[in-house]
């Protein structure tokens, strides 16, 4: 595991692909509605915070746009003490730039890309190191031309050749898994353009959801590093271990091995109970318990590399070896997670793939005695969101809950678990979606749900309380949809024996990393 020493390099073209693929998606937008097909799109990554307070508040009078949106570094609190960066996701996915306080452009007439760079003084070289030239971002990002982000009003103004202000498509909108909106760029001078802050968002976003063959094959190594990587803290596991020892497991091998500087998401290194608490490891739960003989581990761990990201989740027992109780759950979720990666291909709702797994789940459920009574009407009760009231899965990508899962009109559902959906589309091919079911033992749905005389009926009582410390099970996969059906970048022990032989010692056959090309793709 682990043999290649280096991780792949990235070509830019991958992002002068994303950047063709919105010009033509926005030009066809604007012929259809018979607009002007001029104008510029305009994204804002803001200046850095630097590593010492005047030399911060230095740049902050040069630049008094510096702090005021996202795609900033950030300093912990009131120190001086510096987060490390990560690029703005949509900035990211037109530019690849990895450096914090850039404008990109693209001109809608011409196709033209620019990029705007900050312009840094003389002190950052002591600090930060050199510095570099404008020609060296343009050849290293293949864009058309490069600038100083104080050159930004005035270079826009040059290029636009129409009558009247020129007009800015800006970035805003509602990212619906997080709530949060989008922030339109700003600059000194931008009154004397027109704004548009409607247009660019949907579109955008629409492009991020069809993922490329450059864009898969990114996902496919993060997924080949991941894969490896909970393979590796399978086999380390041991009783009296912490929950943290497994999670930096993880972390050095992905890092090691695989140059993941970035996670996709905070590890969730759930142990016994703590397993039943969906977004565990965060400060208050930090994944600090003790390993205990008998527990179930729930590891919810996914490595970046270039922004694009993978979501994995891998349950097994702490000791190796899977009691007929934790047989039970984790087959009932082995099986729904099986049955939906069967049947999906393009044109399938996401909808109908969420209520098969609850269906699968349920009916183990009431084979195990756990519950008792018709499925279809403990379905018709949503007594599937009891024991899985999450999502099946969500799109994958630049983020780990990548966006667009609820354009073009649609809007979530009321029930109990479909609410928690992260889209409720169609699948069409290129969409890279999780699947991941889980049944898990919750209290504080368990209790209303044995008080309730719609979902009460089908509860076992006595064999649900054997069940109460026991947590939960999910498994995680991420997969691409394709023509014919889909395919699991995953490379993950899923079934018993598999889990079993690994944590015994017994080889896993993971690809090498430096031979992933899954389906043929290369980065």
């Amino acid at each position: 595991m682990g043999s290649s020493p280096w991780p792949p390099k990235v070509s830019m073209e991958l992002h002068v692909k994303n950047r063709d693929k919105l010009l033509s998606s926005l030009r066809q937008h604007l012929s259809d509605s018979s607009r002007p097909l001029h104008g510029f799109v305009l994204l804002q990554v803001s200046l850095s915070a630097f590593i010492f307070l005047p030399f911060l508040i230095f740049l902050n009078n040069l630049y008094p746009i510096a702090f005021a949106q996202g795609g900033e570094e950030q300093t912990r609190y009131d120190t001086d003490h510096l987060e490390l960066f990560r690029q703005e996701s949509y900035f990211a996915y037109l530019f690849g730039v990895t450096e914090p306080g850039f404008y990109g452009a693209i001109d809608i007439a011409t196709g033209d890309s620019l990029l705007f760079a900050p312009r840094l003084p003389s002190e950052y070289a002591v600090w930060l190191g050199k510095i570099k030239k404008l020609s060296d971002f343009k050849e290293h990002y293949m864009v058309s031309t490069t600038y100083f982000s104080d050159e930004i009003s005035s270079v826009l103004q040059q290029y636009y050749q129409g009558a009247g202000k020129p007009l800015l498509f800006l970035l805003h909108g509602l990212n619906t898994d997080s709530d949060n909106f989008s922030k339109p760029a700003d600059f000194q001078g931008i009154d004397k353009f027109d704004k548009d802050l409607t247009t660019l968002h949907p579109i955008l976003t629409e492009c991020r959801v069809i993922k490329s063959e450059l864009e898969i094959a990114l996902i496919q190594y993060a997924n080949d590093i991941s894969s490896e990587a909970h393979v590796e803290v399978m086999r380390r596991t041991k009783v009296g271990m912490k929950e943290y020892q497994l999670e930096s497991i993880f972390l050095h091998h992905t890092y090691m091995y695989g140059g993941c500087r970035h996670c996709s998401y905070t590890c969730i290194c759930a142990t016994g109970e703590n397993s039943a608490v969906l977004h565990y490891g965060h400060a208050a739960a930090p994944n600090d318990k003790t390993l205990e003989d008998g527990d179930m581990a729930l590891f919810d761990m996914g490595a970046e590399y270039h922004f694009y990201g993978s979501d994995i989740t891998c349950s097994f027992p702490i000791n190796g070896k899977f009691t007929s109780d934790q047989s039970l759950i984790y087959n009932a979720v082995l099986d729904a997670h099986n049955a939906v990666i069967s049947s999906m291909k393009p044109g399938v709702n996401w909808v109908d793939m969420h209520t098969l797994a609850e269906k699968v789940i349920l009916e183990s459920l009431k084979r195990g005695n756990i519950l008792s009574g018709d499925v279809e009407d403990m379905m018709a009760a949503r007594l599937g969101a009891v024991f899985m009231p999450h999502g099946l899965g969500h799109f994958l990508g630049i983020d780990t809950h990548d966006p667009g899962g609820y354009l073009k009109g649609l809007e979530r559902r009321k029930e109990p678990g479909l609410k928690s959906l992260r889209t409720i589309r169609d699948l069409q091919e290129g969409m890279v979606i999780t699947v991941e079911p889980g049944c898990y033992f919750i209290d504080a749905l368990l209790l209303p749900a044995m008080n309730s005389p719609e979902t009460s009926k089908f509860l076992n009582q006595e064999v649900i309380n054997r069940y109460k410390d026991f947590g939960g099970v999910r498994i995680e996969s991420d997969v691409l949809v394709t023509a014919a059906g889909c395919y699991n970048m995953t490379k993950c022990p899923r079934e018993i024996g598999e889990i079993e032989g690994v944590m015994a010692g017994a080889p896993w056959p993971a690809k090498n990393i430096s031979t992933h090309a899954s389906n043929g793709l290369q980065i």
